[in-house]
């Protein structure tokens, strides 16, 4: 958290001063919902980057600044095998098998890969933004939306197959 804060305010004056800029921050989908973390100080953590950005840019819009985040679902990168004790070049070596199992994890039927979450930055720094303010972008895949329309069938099947087992 302290980096965020330490970033928006050393970019903040300079934004200013030229009058437009865009502040991107990385929250994640642990900071939106309950459950998506694996410690509690990372999902408060980032619950609280998302907030600055909008307080933040609340204090900013005059100055033609915009401040956004971008929460990531999984994206298969080496960061979680880094976070198991794997080193650098193990932990990128299961990137293959992580794309596979986050293929399942979102309605979406595939994995989120680091390009997903350039292209919402790549959006977020260009003009092409440019009144788009105190927003988080979820990207991912439809994973905190709710139950994919698959997985809400496969459990009304087995409510009917429970209630009505002859039918």
């Amino acid at each position: 958290m302290n980096g965020v804060l330490w970033g928006m305010k050393h970019a903040a004056p300079i934004m200013r001063a030229q009058g437009s800029g865009s502040i991107i921050n990385t929250g994640s989908i642990a900071g939106q919902r309950a459950g998506y973390g694996v410690s509690l100080v990372y999902s408060v953590a980032k619950a609280a980057v998302i907030h600055a950005t909008r307080c933040v840019a609340m204090e900013l819009a005059r100055h033609d600044v915009r401040v956004n985040s971008i929460s990531p679902g999984a994206i298969a990168t080496g960061i979680f095998g880094k976070a198991f004790g794997l080193g650098d070049a193990e932990a990128e070596r299961t990137t293959a098998a992580l794309e596979a199992r986050f293929a399942q994890a979102q309605p979406i039927p595939h994995a989120g890969v680091p390009d997903d979450i350039a292209q919402a930055a790549l959006y977020l720094a260009s003009d092409e933004s440019r009144f788009v303010t105190a927003t988080d972008i979820l990207v991912d895949g439809g994973m905190i939306a709710g139950r994919s329309l698959a997985e809400t069938e496969a459990r009304w099947e087995a409510l009917n197959a429970m209630v009505n087992p002859g039918g």
